[in-house]
């Protein structure tokens, strides 16, 4: 099948969308990315969705527009990226569709977690004519899971090693980490949020330009810093990095709430903007490889680095000091490159579903059962 997977993470800087080949089914699945494209939002509808990420100031009626200008914006991004691989929307059978999350609930004790992501699926398949998926996480969520780290199902298929043991990290907006045991071993995979990826270094570095970088573009201005051991200890104490596993966080935790605390404390301690954007760097360096230390029953032989992240070389430097002997690789050695991966995994998320099969592992997100994820809107391809 040829399923087009949609991405828009916790930063939501924009859409990320990948057409993908896929043909088999677990444990033999393969994969084949065949074109990937990010889509910047534009700059109303960014705002739009960070007025909606503040429950003080977000209404019902932001919420519906924004679900149905994130449903255009999404299926658009879908046409162009057929468009750009020569491929016909008639010869792509799927669209699996993260969606943007606005909200996240974590389970708490008997109840269970609740997630609002938006983009409207009917305006997705209607638009392109194409049958789309969406909804993954509220189906883990419903059955008592965390909805999340989903990814670690792809790299459950797709990254063992007879003998090497593995993490694999995404630092997107959020950290998450799949730890993988090798084949020959009989430890359990595990997999669970690290805590904060990028959010924090993003949010210090607008507020050091007054918006006009989005970004630590190459981690430039982190290189330029000096991590304050004051300000970085504080940030390890938080309560969510020593917490045991399983565990998912958010922008409910990491959003601008702490980020402007950070920035507060920052101010107080006479640092610098750089010193301030160097120690959050570090921040989210340390806390990769404390869970690492802290929560891997195993000596980890490799360390895979995907997400926005992966294009920050003073953080991947920070990460890869703190986790040695482990030796740092990014994402793309394993045939998916960083920054597309997400989309894949939809994608393949997306095909599970069709195909009727559980698209993670209880283990995984504390699940008290696997399930088939996300909702099907039919497209004009539909089966009568």
């Amino acid at each position: 099948m040829y399923v087009v997977g949609l991405m828009s993470g916790t930063s939501a800087d924009g859409i990320d969308a990948a057409l993908v080949e896929i043909t088999g089914a677990p444990p033999t699945l393969q994969v084949r990315l065949i074109a990937h494209s990010t889509h910047d939002y534009d700059p109303a509808l960014r705002s739009a969705i960070f007025a909606c990420f503040r429950p003080e100031s977000s209404g019902v009626d932001q919420l519906s527009r924004l679900n149905a200008a994130l449903g255009e914006a999404y299926a658009a991004a879908v046409l162009e990226t057929i468009r750009a691989a020569n491929f016909a929307s008639d010869q792509v059978d799927l669209v699996a569709s993260h969606g943007q999350t606005v909200w996240y609930d974590a389970p708490d004790g008997l109840r269970k977690g609740n997630v609002l992501a938006l983009g409207e699926p009917a305006i997705i398949a209607e638009r392109t004519g194409i049958t789309t998926i969406s909804g993954f996480r509220s189906r883990d969520l419903a059955v008592g899971g965390r909805g999340a780290p989903l990814v670690s199902y792809l790299d459950w298929l797709l990254f063992r090693h007879p003998t090497q043991a593995r993490v694999i990290q995404n630092i997107g907006g959020i950290g998450n980490l799949t730890a993988l045991p090798p084949l020959s071993s009989d430890q359990a995979p595990s997999a669970f949020d690290t805590g904060p990826g990028n959010m924090i270094i993003d949010y210090c570095v607008q507020r050091a330009t007054d918006g006009a970088l989005p970004y630590d573009r190459n981690g430039q201005i982190a290189a330029g810093g000096r991590i304050d051991q004051t300000l970085l200890a504080e940030l390890l104490a938080h309560p969510y990095i020593t917490q045991t596993p399983p565990k998912t966080t958010g922008r409910e935790l990491f959003g601008v709430q702490f980020g402007a605390e950070v920035w507060a404390r920052g101010e107080s301690l006479n640092l610098s903007s750089d010193d301030v954007i160097a120690t959050v760097t570090a921040f989210t360096a340390e806390s990769i490889a404390y869970a690492c230390r802290a929560f891997i029953p195993y000596q980890v032989d490799a360390l895979y680095v995907a997400g926005g992240g992966a294009r920050n070389p003073t953080l991947c430097s920070m990460l890869a000091e703190r986790i040695t002997p482990t030796v740092l690789h990014v994402h793309d050695e394993l045939g998916i490159p960083a920054n597309a991966k997400e989309c894949v995994l939809f994608a393949l998320l997306g095909y599970e579903t069709w195909h009727g099969r559980s698209g993670t592992l209880p283990i995984f997100t504390g699940a008290e059962h696997p399930t088939v994820l996300g909702s099907i809107t039919p497209g004009r391809s539909w089966p009568r």
